[in-house]
């Protein structure tokens, strides 16, 4: 397996693997439970750049030359840039009072979604892009990572506190409360 810096022609399994990820949060942003609409509106972002979802803050795993895992991992501080795209988006196309929760901050980087193929979960895919995250961000360059999980994904906790994360507090995106779990060099 392969891990790489996602390109423009990888966008449409990007964004079906993101989506997998935040599938309820991007249902709150559209204001309706709709699969394709969700899909098509990741697949928009991740098209397009300069947004926290987009191809150019992605890396995927490969393997047999399928992409089998996705990650968005970007500066928090960056944030309110990165997002504006998809509040204006929202705002137009979905809801006008659309205010989301900053789900991260300066002084890390943020995992904002990863996500496996559903073929392939169970594999070790999703910590294996988790591990080469940490020794692009925290080892080589002595930064902080930054994610949250949810109390429903108790798996992905064990996990993350399995690769060295420590829970720093929490965050609401949504309406929803989440941990906020980040990792640090020693």
């Amino acid at each position: 397996m392969i891990i790489r810096k996602a390109a423009f022609e990888d966008s449409e399994t990007i964004a079906k693997y993101l989506l997998l990820a935040m599938e309820e949060i991007i249902y709150k942003f559209i204001g309706e439970k709709d699969s394709k609409t969700a899909y098509y509106f990741v697949l928009h972002f991740v098209e397009s750049e300069k947004n926290q979802y987009s191809y150019e803050n992605c890396f995927v795993a490969e393997e047999n030359d399928e992409i089998v895992g996705a990650v968005s991992v970007y500066e928090g501080g960056r944030l309110h840039e990165l997002r504006q795209p998809i509040i204006d988006y929202v705002r137009l196309n979905f809801n006008p009072d659309f205010d989301p929760e900053d789900e991260t901050q300066r002084g890390e980087f943020y995992i904002d979604s990863l996500g496996v193929s559903p073929d392939h979960q169970g594999k070790g895919i999703g910590s294996k892009l988790l591990q080469f995250l940490i020794e692009e961000y925290v080892t080589q360059y002595n930064e902080t990572l930054g994610l949250l999980v949810e109390d429903e994904n108790p798996n992905a906790k064990k996990l993350y506190l399995k690769l060295g994360f420590e829970v720093v507090g929490t965050k609401t995106l949504v309406g929803k409360t989440l941990e906020h779990l980040q990792l640090k060099r020693e």
